[in-house]
């Protein structure tokens, strides 16, 4: 990874952490930032360097972009909803090559089954200490997993529903679960 590749990764971490800890009341806010960073950077920085080993392990470069009006978008709808809707999409690891579906369908199921697993870990953290950090850490995991894999493209969930259907919904039903009903 190079210094730009870090610089666009570390800019789309501190702006989507801002985005979710967005309130109108600044204690509330500054409260929330340094869990935000916690819990963005174990579910941003995780999904975007998963796809990127995924890529590299079937020999693809790859790189993480940066796009700056989904980075707008993300603190825009966070200051007009206070913080009660984060759009989040920073950017996005580029595979350079030609994967196949099934490749390509991999590498974009890597990012949410990270999210996954660190959603699980966090709850399960959550559950045997109580303390709420955790809760909040897998929260965001589960949210960003499961938007990743709305099949809308570029999303990662139109790369994996392309390839199959039941990877799609092994990854999509337990995020969802996690995201909206624990």
């Amino acid at each position: 990874m190079d210094r730009g590749e870090a610089t666009e990764m570390i800019i789309s971490w501190l702006t989507l952490s801002i985005a979710f800890s967005w309130n109108l009341n600044p204690y509330q806010f500054l409260y929330t930032l340094p869990l935000s960073l916690v819990a963005v950077g174990t579910a941003f920085l995780f999904h975007e360097l998963a796809h990127r080993y995924a890529a590299n392990m079937f020999g693809y470069p790859a790189r993480f972009i940066m796009w700056s009006e989904g980075l707008l978008l993300a603190i825009g709808l966070a200051v007009l909803t206070n913080g009660r809707f984060v759009f989040a999409a920073p950017g996005a690891v580029y595979v350079f090559g030609n994967p196949t579906i099934r490749e390509n369908g991999i590498i974009s199921a890597v990012g949410p089954l990270a999210n996954l697993i660190m959603a699980i870990i966090f709850y399960l953290l959550a559950f045997l200490t109580g303390f709420p950090i955790f809760y909040y850490v897998a929260k965001v995991n589960a949210f960003i997993g499961t938007f990743n894999m709305l099949p809308i493209y570029p999303l990662d969930g139109s790369k994996v529903f392309a390839w199959n259907l039941g990877a799609y919904l092994l990854l999509l039903i337990p995020l969802a679960v996690l995201a909206f009903y624990i």
